[in-house]
């Protein structure tokens, strides 16, 4: 056997920050080989699930609810699943796995470990809920302080917290088009001037954290002063039609391109000229290092693990939440000024290779599974 069979229980496969970053750990610890990998999930819908490498047969544990016999019966089964395969260690990605894989973990006598992403639980509740399933792990991965500090203000006990950044792909790094961009702007399907100013937001309209109506506001003091702006709108969800109807209201449709999934972001970005996050509430943003790696310029509201990647005022800027004199006052001056957009690209980009690259997070992941093994298995001597 390799080094231990690790198990990868994963929400979903829809597009969003946790699955997106639980699908590219997965299929950089099979492309490692140290460890057997294999996943597990709730519900297999979402396109990301053609993303994943080969983990043989994903398993799948259908809930409706924490608080029903079906939740016994599916927490049996994936103990049952843990013992049969002869699974080592358990990592989950989410609120809802962390629940429902460490009790399979802990029903099944083998390691847990944990993720959050976020600085904030939905309720009460909620917190509580997922607090006992902390319980239950032997480590919590966190990817940043921000949330190791959340954690621990809310009682967690903080050796089993552990921070590893997200990682980035080598093919996130991406060379900008020199001069004239009429070309590149083909090679995305984008219908603009060469000499358009690109403002790009990527983020999922499933509910209102990301603020896209905050950038929308922002977009249109923006455009009236620059008529070269665009702005540019990556992803989907159930809010996309009310935030297209919004920019219709504001006057603005015609500067706005709402894209939906790509799957070429980093082409996107290649040809964007500035990258904005303005949510209301972030975990550790794969967009803020995306746009990094594309050489961009990054303005992204103080939340979470926002001031850990950005540099502000150099790497670009971070406003106070919500501000919507500042996110403007932001981003005009990044097309205003193109000396100080690419001083600022550029500097993001060597950041994020130094300090955000997928062998860091691959190795400091593979380091603490095989320290927890060997303790496992000195336990079990």
């Amino acid at each position: 056997m390799k080094g231990g069979r690790i198990l990868q229980l994963i929400g979903s496969f829809e597009v969003g920050g946790s699955e997106i970053q639980a699908v590219k750990l997965t299929n950089r610890l099979v492309r490692e080989g140290t460890f057997e990998v294999r996943a597990a999930c709730l519900d297999t819908s979402g396109p990301l699930i053609d993303r994943l490498g080969e983990v043989g047969n994903i398993q799948k544990y259908p809930l409706n609810s924490f608080y029903d016999r079906n939740f016994l019966r599916q927490v049996g089964r994936l103990s049952d699943f843990i013992r049969t395969e002869r699974i080592d260690l358990v990592q989950t990605h989410d609120f809802y796995t962390n629940i429902f894989g460490m009790a399979g973990a802990r029903l099944a006598r083998v390691t847990g470990v944990a993720s959050k992403r976020e600085t904030y639980s939905k309720t009460r509740k909620q917190l509580f809920v997922e607090k006992q399933a902390f319980r239950l792990a032997k480590k919590i991965i966190v990817n940043s302080e921000a949330i190791r500090e959340f954690l621990i203000a809310a009682g967690v006990t903080e050796s089993k917290i552990v921070t590893v950044y997200n990682g980035l792909d080598p093919e996130c790094f991406v060379e900008r088009p020199n001069g004239d961009r009429s070309e590149a702007l083909a090679g995305v399907a984008l219908n603009v001037r060469p000499d358009a100013k690109l403002v790009t937001i990527v983020a999922n309209m499933r509910s209102d954290v990301k603020n896209h109506e905050l950038f929308l506001r922002s977009a249109k003091r923006v455009g009236a002063n620059n008529e070269k702006a665009i702005f540019l709108i990556v992803g989907e969800g159930e809010l996309q039609g009310r935030y297209e109807q919004m920019a219709h209201e504001l006057g603005i449709a015609d500067k706005c391109r709402f894209l939906g999934p790509r799957s070429d972001v980093g082409k996107l970005l290649s040809v964007s000229d500035v990258g904005v996050l303005c949510s209301r509430s972030e975990g550790f943003s794969n967009a803020i290092l995306e746009y990094m790696a594309a050489g961009l310029p990054v303005v992204a509201t103080d939340v979470g693990g926002a001031r850990e990647a950005v540099q502000d005022g150099k790497t670009g800027f971070v406003i106070p939440p919500n501000d919507e004199p500042a996110l403007t006052s932001a981003i005009s001056l990044l097309l205003d000024d193109n000396d100080l957009a690419v001083k600022m690209g550029s500097a993001g980009q060597v950041v994020a290779k130094e300090r955000f690259s997928e062998t860091a997070q691959l190795e400091a992941v593979m380091s603490l599974y095989a320290k927890l093994l060997d303790n496992s298995h000195q336990l079990n001597s």
